[in-house]
């Protein structure tokens, strides 16, 4: 399988690079091609300026630095985020990768009364791994924003059997060695499964 991997955390040594190297391992341990992108390492710039904005529901983004992102989702069968949840969500820099790359034109089409039509029904699997410093039940309570961003909302645009699949080591803050080494574990064994 043809798996994208897109790491967003901007700590070179941080417990999130870990992760990512245990995802892209088990991965290719399993037979994947993978390609890795780390958004924070080749210096993706998340804001969409205003002109972008303006051709947004016109057409595909025009920026030839948004093109090999968009070759990326074009390849993939599957895709895994690895990123920290900061105040419940995903970091910005991620969220502007959303913003720009998941456009119109590329993840979806408008049909004329608006309605959206997927074009990325290739994709037969979406998964996050992330950290949360907050305690389970408090992200729960909140509403998991960033995993229903991803797993229900960015999901819409691949095919209905697509699967998914949410890994969270929580009281990141608080996490001791043990915790974290359990949690390696258990990527490993969930992303060679999935």
């Amino acid at each position: 399988m043809r798996t994208l991997v897109v790491y967003c955390h901007p700590v070179p040594e941080s417990f999130g690079a870990a992760i990512r190297d245990t995802v892209v391992e088990a991965l290719k341990t399993q037979g994947d091609e993978v390609r890795l992108v780390d958004l924070y390492a080749e210096k993706f710039d998340p804001v969409m300026s205003a002109d972008e904005r303006r051709g947004y529901n016109e057409h595909a983004p025009t920026d030839p630095a948004l093109a090999p992102h968009i070759d990326n989702l074009y390849w993939a069968e599957a895709i895994l985020l690895v990123y920290p949840t900061w105040w419940y969500g995903p970091p910005a820099l991620m969220k502007g990768w959303f913003d720009r790359v998941w456009a119109k034109d590329v993840t979806f089409a408008l049909t004329p009364e608006g309605r959206l039509m997927p074009l990325m029904a290739h994709i037969r699997k979406i998964g996050i791994v992330t950290t949360c410093g907050a305690p389970w039940w408090l992200s729960f309570i909140v509403g998991q924003p960033g995993r229903k961003m991803v797993l229900r909302g960015i999901r819409a645009n691949f095919g209905w059997r697509c699967k998914t699949m949410y890994l969270a080591h929580y009281l990141m803050d608080s996490s001791t060695l043990e915790s974290r080494t359990a949690f390696l574990g258990k990527v490993k064994q969930k992303v060679a499964a999935f």
